[in-house]
């Protein structure tokens, strides 16, 4: 029972792979007739919607994209069907310049069938049909992973279709895509009635031939046989030329279609040669104007460089002359020592005066002497502390050195802001405004 259960599932298997092998050889031949119809109509009228060899054409290559499609697996575990739209949209999406997201944004296609249609129209139109299936075929992951094993897409006769397409770019095919063609619901049905035509060979023709002679002779037994002859001859004569009219039209046929074929595929090399001979020379051009924009900003940073360098060196030299020249004007300003110990000793003696109120007969030195000294050291004391003496009258002063200490040293002058803020001395502006001591 075992082996006959066996038996039984391999015959099967054969069964179904024999099934699916003559399906697709059906599929494609069909297809194959239906391209050769096509073209064949497109030398005599424009190609739309309302052409039956379209529709056909139509069905045949969804009946091609949607065998042995997978399903789509639900969460509970349950398949729901799948239309082929979503295996082109998922293959063919880095195509350049694609259709995909203009048809997924149309407004009166909702179903995934008639995304499917409407891409099939779009890209007859744009002459892209099998450049898109050409590059979905590459694509052998993404194809694994939406066909079952036997589907044609996965055939070594799927490369056949994508050639056989070709010749469909030389229609210019005018479709409106707000058409009843593209309602999802509409099932796609295919009419094999236009390629069922009957064709005798050479040898069924002469067994006719032979039988209609035999009938001839044996006919009526009125007829003579001069007439019987002829008859039999001029019928020979008919389907000789019948016969051979019709392959002669039957091989131009073919000839022309590979011409068409054959040419379609020239132009379309000619113009990827073309297109990548452009590219090269685009590319080629644009590095020749990035090395010469390089060879120009490196100059350019060059000089720039060399500048900055240039002004550097010029704000250090002067930076420098600055400094020397700072340090000597502020060496010049700073009063001597001797200068220093002379105006301390005139200063003292002025604030002595004003203390006592008035000039004592003896002096350690004259007013004359003491101008003399403050007219020598003018120039090293500022404008509020220097005293006009001229002229004055010659009086003595009583020795300040038992009040005042040393009036030499450098230290009496530098105590005369203390000597400010006692109450009985006076300021030295203010000594020297007053009428006092103004040279007579």
């Amino acid at each position: 029972m075992a082996s006959l259960g066996v038996g039984l599932h391999l015959i099967r298997r054969r069964g179904a792979g024999r099934g699916s092998a003559v399906e697709r050889r059906n599929l494609l031949t069909v297809c194959r007739f239906s391209v050769k119809t096509l073209l064949d109509r497109s030398c005599f009228e424009t190609i739309d919607d309302s052409s039956p060899e379209f529709l056909n054409f139509v069905s045949i290559l969804e009946h091609i994209l949607s065998h042995r499609l997978k399903g789509q697996t639900t969460w509970f575990g349950y398949e729901s069907p799948r239309s082929f739209w979503d295996y082109i949209k998922a293959a063919c999406s880095k195509v350049p310049h694609n259709c995909i997201r203009s048809i997924e944004s149309m407004e009166n296609v909702r179903s995934s069938r008639a995304k499917g249609r409407a891409w099939i129209r779009v890209v007859l139109m744009e002459k892209r049909l099998s450049e898109y299936i050409s590059f979905a075929l590459r694509d052998f992951r993404t194809t694994r992973r939406f066909y079952e094993e036997g589907a044609i897409i996965l055939a070594e006769e799927a490369g056949l279709l994508a050639d056989t397409l070709i010749g469909l770019n030389t229609i210019d095919f005018s479709f409106c895509l707000k058409g009843e063609g593209l309602d999802g619901s509409c099932p796609a049905v295919i009419d094999y009635t236009p390629y069922l035509k009957f064709t005798q060979n050479a040898d069924s023709i002469s067994s006719d031939e032979e039988e209609m002679r035999t009938l001839g002779s044996s006919g009526s037994e009125s007829s003579t046989p001069d007439k019987t002859a002829t008859a039999a001859s001029i019928f020979t004569e008919q389907s000789n030329l019948v016969s051979k009219c019709k392959r002669f039209e039957q091989k131009y046929r073919m000839a022309l279609e590979q011409k068409g074929y054959l040419e379609e595929l020239v132009r379309l090399r000619e113009a990827q040669l073309s297109d990548a001979v452009s590219h090269n020379k685009a590319l080629q051009q644009s590095l020749a104007d990035t090395h010469l924009s390089h060879t120009l900003e490196k100059e350019q940073l060059e000089f720039i460089i060399l500048e900055l360098q240039d002004q550097l060196t010029v704000l250090k030299n002067n930076d420098l002359r600055s400094r020397q020249e700072l340090t000597a004007h502020l060496t010049n300003q700073w009063p001597s020592p001797d200068a220093l110990d002379t105006n301390a000793v005139a200063l003292d003696t002025l604030l002595y005066r004003k203390r006592t109120g008035q000039w004592e007969d003896k002096s350690f030195q004259s007013l004359e002497q003491l101008s003399a000294d403050m007219s020598l050291s003018q120039t090293s004391l500022e404008p509020s502390h220097t005293l006009s003496l001229e002229a004055r009258p010659a009086e003595e002063t009583p020795s300040l050195r038992g009040l005042c200490g040393s009036l030499t040293s450098v230290t009496s002058y530098k105590s005369l802001a203390s000597l400010k803020s006692n109450e009985c001395l006076a300021s030295p502006a203010t000594e020297l405004s007053s009428p006092g001591l103004t040279p007579s």
